[in-house]
């Protein structure tokens, strides 16, 4: 099933158009994608039933984040080995966690604002939880799993590593430094849920690419991890961490400009438009 936030409105995209959800349900889903997620089991059980056609087009320029307002927005680092060692960074033992304030996520076509600074570039498979979990284990942390989107963690790198203390969750969460889309894919739907093709291209060049089969700490673990500290819930989502290929690890450095446009594209998700600007 692959779920879309089309203008605001909770949809199925099937290969004929939309399937409006509260619509084709008559009721008996919200409209709201966020809303979705607190009847996750009772959704897909729908689904699964319903065999009705598109009810409206799909236009990709109306397409929204699938996940607009989760309660948590969790984010890993060096949890690539090529990226750790284009840092300079030895492997993690346990996941490095940090946090993107949810006023900063956007959608799969969303035109940013650049902040002052040095923004850069970091395309995450994002995962998006459709059970609460605490003190999960890894055997059963996919029944958790609502669906995988992807999504860029676009951060301000002065801000973010200002000394004496960084500032990781500040320095990522300006407005629109969490595009998301353009679709939330349930697990079923990929050929191996652990080994996805992602990256992206600026301005037509490739800067990343690479395979979710190269993380550290795979989607599991992740979870597991997590909410042996805190409660998940459902509707929050985890990026999972950046491959190597950063404008910041680059030589010279490549940071966003205003005019690029940087294309996202996972493996049985899609693609993402998103382009930079500057306000005086």
């Amino acid at each position: 099933m692959r779920i879309v936030n089309s203008a605001g409105r909770a949809s199925v995209l099937t290969d004929d158009g939309l399937v409006d959800i509260e619509s084709a349900s008559g009721g008996a889903f919200s409209a709201d994608p966020q809303a979705l997620f607190d009847r996750w089991d009772d959704l897909r059980v729908w689904a699964a039933a319903h065999r009705g056609g598109a009810t409206a087009p799909f236009e990709e320029d109306r397409l929204k984040a699938p996940v607009p307002r989760p309660r948590q927005v969790f984010a890993i680092g060096l949890n690539y080995r090529d990226h750790a060692a284009e840092s300079g960074m030895a492997l993690p033992d346990t996941p490095v966690v940090f946090t993107k304030f949810p006023a900063c996520i956007t959608g799969p076509c969303a035109a940013v604002d650049l902040p002052p600074g040095s923004v850069d570039f970091e395309t995450e498979l994002v995962v998006v939880l459709g059970r609460d979990a605490h003190r999960t284990p890894a055997s059963r942390a996919w029944e958790h799993v609502a669906g995988l989107t992807v999504g860029q963690d676009l951060s301000e790198r002065q801000l973010q590593l200002k000394p004496p203390v960084p500032q990781f969750s500040l320095g990522k969460s300006y407005p629109g430094f969490a595009p998301m889309g353009p679709a939330l894919v349930t697990p079923d739907e990929f050929p191996d849920r652990d080994d996805i093709v992602l990256g992206c291209r600026l301005n037509g060049e490739q800067m990343q690419n690479s395979r979710t089969s190269e993380m550290v700490f795979p989607v599991a673990d992740l979870i597991a991890y997590l909410s042996s500290i805190v409660p998940l819930y459902a509707g929050d989502v985890i990026f999972t961490g950046t491959p190597a290929g950063i404008g910041m690890a680059r030589d010279p450095a490549r940071f966003l400009r205003p005019g690029d446009e940087l294309v996202t594209t996972a493996e049985a998700i899609g693609s993402m438009r998103t382009t930079f600007v500057s306000t005086p």
